[in-house]
């Protein structure tokens, strides 16, 4: 219930620090963070956010671009409902995805059941379909960071070619190691 407050406090203390500041609205490791994802709780926290940013812009003369982080767990409908949204407060961009709760790709596997997000590799094709779904609503003006599953140059280009403008790696640069970003960029250059 206090969650629009914790953001414009996190808001404060970062704006002038940061090149841009993610809302973070879809971890499935902290209970009840997605249900802001949808109807009034989004709106709610979406205008207060934008007139947070507007009041800090003026306060330090100073623009930090907003981008919120969504779940790959939504159907169609849900990503319209964000995406109206996200036009309507004029919001910097969206994050396409946080970690997925759909075990099924992993259902065989002992740590199946366990609770939490699953990142890495069983995100990337779920990932990349929200990314294309949401460059349809949201046009071709609007920032997609991609981010879910990437480990490889056909995934950053899947992830470019669904829609998105950025990326970012997670899963695969902890196994990999920093040479994954030079390969990539090696092997996207090459395609």
């Amino acid at each position: 219930e206090e969650a629009l407050n914790d953001y414009l406090f996190c808001m404060e203390k970062v704006y002038t620090l940061a090149d841009y500041i993610t809302i973070n609205i879809s971890s499935p490791n902290t209970p009840g963070l997605r249900d802001l994802q949808h109807g009034d709780n989004l709106k709610k926290l979406l205008s207060g956010i934008k007139e947070k940013q507007e009041k800090l812009r003026q306060q330090y003369q100073k623009y930090t671009p907003i981008a919120l982080k969504i779940a790959p767990d939504m159907d169609f409908e849900q990503l319209q409902n964000i995406a109206q949204l996200l036009l309507e407060y004029e919001i910097d961009g969206v994050i396409a995805t946080n970690t997925t709760i759909d075990k099924s790709l992993i259902s065989n596997h002992p740590l199946a059941a366990e609770t939490g997000g699953l990142s890495g590799r069983p995100l990337v094709n779920a990932s990349t379909e929200v990314i294309r779904q949401l460059r349809s609503l949201l046009g071709p003006e609007s920032v997609i960071i991609g981010v879910g599953g990437i480990s490889s140059a056909q995934d950053a280009k899947d992830k470019l070619e669904a829609g998105a403008n950025l990326l970012q790696i997670y899963s695969a640069f902890i196994y990999q190691g920093p040479s994954l970003i030079h390969n990539i960029v090696s092997e996207l250059n090459a395609l």
